[in-house]
């Protein structure tokens, strides 16, 4: 994302959508929500803290006009495969509201998938059965709860308190309904976390006995999210703890009857994502790990990111500019960037290595007519030092990760990123990873 760029402009997103619109690739959905009851301090999302329902109201009145100006251009009738709710708090909307915002989605984009994966991020905070009444009316299937954390004085740290009982019981309701898989978001590297305290909040995970979890690592940016300023220095984790907390997670989760996927999330054995790894086929999105490959993604919302088989294009990110620009009839576009040949070869090699642990050499010379070891031979002198660390094997064929070297795999995959090698003597560019 730091490569979006302010040249990349509404006619050039118009360009990229007929583009898209030839390819016939299915489509994906993102709608950002960005309205919160208060500001958790770990979070990086974009997001306005409001309790006015006119002032969401009127959000939705402006979602629809994007909508309206987005379909001028987009062919609506390929299948949707994906859809995703995300925000702020999608559940801080009220049922209705909710239902208004579907309805309309749904008499847009009429071929939606047999299979469709429809998903809401959820604050059990912010979850009651009128709202899961309209997602199971709709054919949602998938949601996802925040939890973080269960240890109080990590809780109020952050500045969300959430009982264990309050999470369970908006489960329920969830199961109540049927709802097809229910995942669970847990972060690690937060204030005043140890070992012995994450094991609980563990433990209580695998009480709710999710479908999913993913397991994040908090990124301390201080200098772009001002509430991360709250936290005290000496109360973060140190590089060491926190591999030390991912080493637990992984430990505890794969004894536990789940079984790791990719770099940070888990999954029960019957899960489709396994499906996917066997075919070496699993993907990865703005959403975390998918079997829902292959599509166009198309934001909506005040700084939503969309994606192309050539593209990225970001949404302004303030409710002010969304609006001005709407009412002027243009598409809401702040930046973006088109990839080059070199972007599509290395985002196809990094991609395959997150998602699946493996990349297949043959077939990356045969897609883009190259000799692999000629091309990227400086990348791979630089990975035989992990290769002498057993985190990964090199062979004329492929390259194959180890189970410790999936603990850093953002550290081997950032080799063939030609924009994070050049920014690594930048200071405060990006948080620091494990």
């Amino acid at each position: 994302a730091v490569e979006f760029h302010t040249g990349f402009t509404a006619d050039d997103y118009i360009k990229q959508i007929a583009a898209s619109n030839a390819s016939n690739r299915p489509l994906s959905l993102y709608v950002h929500l960005p309205f919160c009851q208060s500001a958790c301090h770990f979070c990086a999302c974009n997001m306005i803290v409001s309790s006015d329902d006119s002032k969401k109201d009127r959000y939705i009145d402006y979602l629809f006009k994007e909508l309206t100006l987005l379909v001028r251009h987009l062919d609506t009738k390929r299948p949707l495969v994906q859809l995703h709710f995300g925000g702020g708090t999608p559940t801080f909307f009220t049922a209705k509201q909710l239902d208004r915002i579907i309805s309309k989605l749904k008499t847009t984009f009429t071929n939606i998938a047999f299979d469709a994966e429809l998903s809401c991020e959820i604050d059990p905070r912010y979850f009651n059965e009128d709202q899961m009444k309209v997602f199971s009316e709709h054919g949602f299937n998938r949601l996802s709860f925040g939890v973080q954390d269960f240890n109080e004085i990590v809780q109020k740290a952050v500045n969300r308190v959430q009982s264990f009982k309050l999470t369970i019981e908006a489960m329920n309701i969830a199961r109540k309904y049927k709802i097809k898989s229910i995942n669970t978001d847990i972060i690690y590297g937060l204030p005043y976390q140890n070992e012995a305290s994450f094991a609980k909040t563990l433990d209580l995970i695998k009480d709710i006995n999710p479908d999913r979890i993913a397991a994040f690592s908090y990124a301390h940016v201080p200098w772009l999210k001002k509430a991360m300023k709250a936290f005290k220095p000496e109360s973060l984790p140190d590089a060491k703890l926190k591999i030390k907390l991912l080493e637990q997670t992984i430990n505890y989760f794969t004894n536990n009857g789940y079984k790791a996927i990719g770099m940070d999330h888990f999954a029960k054995p019957e899960d489709e994502l396994f499906k996917a790894i066997d075919k070496k086929q699993l993907h990865r999105n703005f959403q975390g790990y998918t079997t829902k490959g292959g599509t166009d993604l198309f934001g909506l919302g005040i700084t939503s990111i969309g994606k192309g088989q050539r593209h990225f294009a970001q949404n302004v990110k303030d409710l002010k500019s969304y609006e001005t620009i709407l009412n002027d009839g243009r598409l809401p576009i702040m930046k973006g960037y088109i990839l080059n040949e070199d972007d599509l070869l290395r985002q196809e090699i990094i991609m395959s290595l997150m998602a699946n642990f493996y990349l297949d050499m043959k077939i990356i010379e045969t897609k883009y007519k190259l000799d692999f070891h000629d091309y990227f031979q400086n990348e791979l002198a630089e990975l035989e030092l992990m290769a002498a660390d057993e985190l990964l094997t090199i062979n004329d064929d492929n390259i194959t990760v180890s189970t410790t070297g999936k603990l850093l795999i953002r550290n081997i995959a950032m080799y063939f990123d030609i924009y994070s090698l050049a920014k690594t003597q930048k200071e405060n560019t990006f948080s620091k990873t494990i």
